[in-house]
């Protein structure tokens, strides 16, 4: 929705009128990426991989081609990272904190956990300068434009691929995990 609402902001209505300026979950779900993906991987015991349906996103809308969009592509991230930080704050209310164990703090500091490291996950994750992620949009936008383009048409072909190497392989948390760790330290300490 972040993406939605951020295009919407910057004069580009399409994902507005297609109805994806919405908390409804239903209207993100990808049929493959949402659904398919993620219940093979799991019954294959494997890694589950999945996406929500992707933001329409129609450049001739924008003022600043690159510049409104890559805002508009750092706009998931950032909101993520808000949602952690809003957990986090949340969580500190919590009897115990942390260290609730038992009945309704219990519950609420393990919720409050998950959504700081679920938030902050998906917000590094989708900052890896590999496209179709967020950050393979924002490098987009902050490289000098002939860079961005053959960037963009050497990598963007095979940004799945990369991402699935890099998972099977381990090296996707040698990537995420030193500033997952570092963001999930500042936030709960």
């Amino acid at each position: 929705m972040a993406h939605a609402l951020t295009a919407d902001w910057y004069g580009d209505p399409t994902a507005r009128r297609l109805g994806r300026i919405s908390l409804n979950p239903a209207v993100h779900v990808d049929p493959v990426g949402t659904i398919m993906l993620p219940l093979l991987g799991l019954l294959a015991g494997g890694f589950v991989f999945g996406w929500a349906k992707p933001v329409p996103v129609n450049p001739a809308n924008l003022k600043n081609h690159r510049q409104d969009f890559l805002v508009i592509a750092a706009a998931g991230p950032a909101s993520n990272i808000l949602m952690a930080i809003v957990a986090s704050w949340l969580l500190g209310l919590v009897p115990g904190g942390l260290g609730a164990s038992e009945g309704v703090p219990g519950v609420l500091a393990t919720f409050g956990f998950a959504m700081v490291q679920l938030n902050l996950l998906l917000a590094v994750f989708n900052m890896l300068p590999i496209p179709p992620l967020d950050g393979g949009n924002v490098l987009a936008g902050v490289l000098p434009e002939a860079v961005a383009a053959s960037y963009d048409r050497l990598v963007r072909p095979y940004g799945f691929v990369i991402l699935i190497v890099l998972m099977a392989t381990g090296w996707l948390y040698r990537l995420i995990g030193p500033p997952l760790s570092f963001l999930m330290g500042w936030l709960l300490s």
